[in-house]
């Protein structure tokens, strides 16, 4: 995975107006609802068709590889592309709710106003919405601390089980088919 700071590089070389972790969710929202992984990924993702497809080997092109890998790992290595732990807390929970409101969007575009979910799927998509909406505020505690390390692990095991009931539940049942 690229380090955020290359992203967010890329980000606005391009003129995105997209801070890396919001484009990180997005591209996973993308992905988890049944998304294509080509080059157009950006396009797609931002509903922006004079977007330009991603180049072989670039920030935009291994974020993509590495978030299609990560999605698909079997040991759960999905990570989530956000501030290193010395970043304040405010920015690392701003950065969270951004990557959860790129997640959301990309998600609805992938998979539509219906997507094929399960029980819990709808819960954790129902929750995934309400960090999108959420704000980051100053200051904090070691409880504070805390709870965003929960709530960063709930997303990334939300994401999982999006991912399984909307892109991998169907290539399955397709092949058993």
């Amino acid at each position: 995975m690229p380090p955020l700071q290359e992203v967010e590089s890329a980000s606005r070389g391009r003129e995105l107006g997209t801070g890396a972790s919001e484009l990180h969710g997005g591209l996973c929202g993308w992905l988890a609802g049944g998304g294509s992984d080509g080059p157009d990924w950006l396009a797609r993702v931002l509903a922006d068709a004079d977007i330009d497809a991603v180049a072989p080997g670039d920030a935009f092109d291994r974020l993509r590889e590495a978030s299609v890998a990560q999605l698909e790992d079997r040991e759960f290595g999905f990570e989530l592309l956000l501030p290193e732990a010395d970043a304040s807390l405010y920015e690392r929970s701003g950065a969270l709710f951004d990557w959860c409101r790129g997640f959301v969007g990309g998600f609805g575009l992938a998979a539509g106003p219906t997507p094929p979910l399960s029980a819990e799927g709808q819960e954790a998509l129902a929750d995934l919405v309400r960090l999108s909406a959420a704000a980051a505020e100053e200051g904090g505690d070691e409880e504070d601390e805390d709870a965003l390390a929960e709530i960063e692990e709930y997303v990334r095991v939300a994401v999982l089980l999006l991912h399984g009931d909307c892109a991998l539940g169907p290539r399955h049942r397709g092949r058993l088919n």
